[in-house]
């Protein structure tokens, strides 16, 4: 089979030669590439701050479980400690995934902030240093999942994430979050004027994460960078030409940073614009369906509109449990996976079991068959050009 192969490649070069246009081989069949490629042609899975069904979320052992489970991208949250070191954690506050109520010596730093035009108080990532902060042990969010692994993982940094994605014995995207960059911005400093979104690019960049979509050097390092926050998007596209998503919440909350409504940032006029900066958005997916008491609705324009503008469309977030599955699933992900993929055709899914999604889509679309059929045509086409060759000699 290895000698087929060999003659096969041979003959394909020998094509090349005569061709009027370069030819470029399948990415799985570059000798200078040693990693499983990155799969482009189903829905991503986007592994939802790791896989946190299982493990307590934005820990490492979360991010490595998804990545065996078969994750397409690994996604996390990015905020700050007090010194400026950038973290993998979802909530500015400390009090909902960690044991910080056990930390007496913390008791004197819970504060109240306005976030959003709400006063909130607890203990916040930017009072505490890094140091601090990998004193504390992260806990499962949700009561009803495993509670086995509380208070065995610490918050780990942002290079850490990089860095698992890297280590993967596969190509492993990564999907990083701007998290709250008006709150970080207004409370955390760093030298010479650098801003939030600056030491976000930088920490990219030190990693050798750039490029535009589905080029060369993406599809090295894939990475999408994601914010609820247009105004840091657009900030950035100056700084990295990497693939950027708009998050959109539900209908009742204004963005965070210019304060547009739901029906402003999702019009036809600011896909226009915003498509400038964007290569899709990440919307709540009960904005694409609408479930009033649990019960799916007809589905609006969302994903129509935003296909039109070339724009894909990742919603969140889909998990297992009975009390986040609408009745219409029957109580069975796998149905909701075959509704969002099939009939409302997102382009990517961020759930919280990435197992899950990847069983459903090797089910149906098995990563395999993709590489059986490129196999299969690469050897035809050599097939014919050896019998093209010979009926001249």
């Amino acid at each position: 089979m290895t000698s087929v192969r060999t003659v096969s490649s041979i003959l394909l070069l020998l094509l090349v030669e005569c061709a009027a246009r370069p030819f470029y081989p399948l990415p799985s069949r570059r000798n200078d590439r040693s990693k499983q490629p990155l799969q482009t042609f189903r829905p991503y899975n986007i592994a939802h701050r790791g896989s946190c069904g299982e493990f307590p979320e934005e820990t490492a052992s979360a991010y490595k479980r998804a990545i065996e489970e078969g994750a397409d991208f690994i996604e996390t949250d990015i905020l700050a400690s007090k010194d400026g070191i950038l973290i993998c954690f979802h909530d500015l506050r400390l009090d909902a995934t960690t044991d910080i109520a056990q930390h007496k010596k913390f008791e004197s730093r819970k504060r109240t902030y306005e976030v959003q035009g709400k006063n909130i108080t607890g203990y916040f990532t930017i009072d505490f240093t890094l140091e601090e902060l990998k004193s504390l042990r992260v806990n499962q969010r949700h009561p009803f999942r495993d509670q086995q692994y509380n208070g065995k993982f610490s918050i780990i940094i942002f290079e850490d994430f990089i860095s698992i994605a890297l280590g993967a014995p596969r190509v492993v995207g990564i999907y990083p979050e701007i998290k709250n960059p008006v709150f970080i911005n207004q409370h955390v400093k760093w030298p010479i004027g650098k801003k939030f979104e600056d030491k976000f690019v930088d920490t990219l960049k030190k990693y050798g994460y750039k490029g535009t979509y589905l080029s060369k050097q993406w599809l090295k390092q894939p990475a999408f960078i994601q914010s609820f926050a247009p105004t840091s998007l657009i900030y950035i596209s100056h700084l990295t030409d990497l693939p950027k998503i708009l998050l959109i919440d539900d209908a009742t909350t204004p963005t965070q940073d210019t304060n547009q409504s739901y029906w402003e940032i999702t019009s036809n006029s600011y896909f226009d614009f915003i498509k400038d900066y964007v290569v899709g958005i990440g919307p709540w997916k009960d904005s694409i369906v609408p479930a009033p008491n649990n019960y799916l609705q007809t589905p609006t324009d969302l994903v129509t509109r935003s296909h039109a503008y070339n724009l894909q469309v990742h919603p969140f977030t889909y998990r297992n449990e009975n009390v986040f599955l609408h009745f219409n699933f029957s109580q069975d992900p796998y149905n909701e996976y075959e509704y969002w993929i099939k009939k409302i055709g997102v382009d990517g899914l961020f759930t919280d079991f990435t197992g899950s999604l990847h069983h459903y889509q090797e089910w149906t679309n098995p990563f395999s068959m993709g590489e059986e059929s490129a196999s299969k045509l690469l050897d035809k086409i050599a097939y014919m050009i050896s019998k093209f060759r010979n009926s001249y000699n």
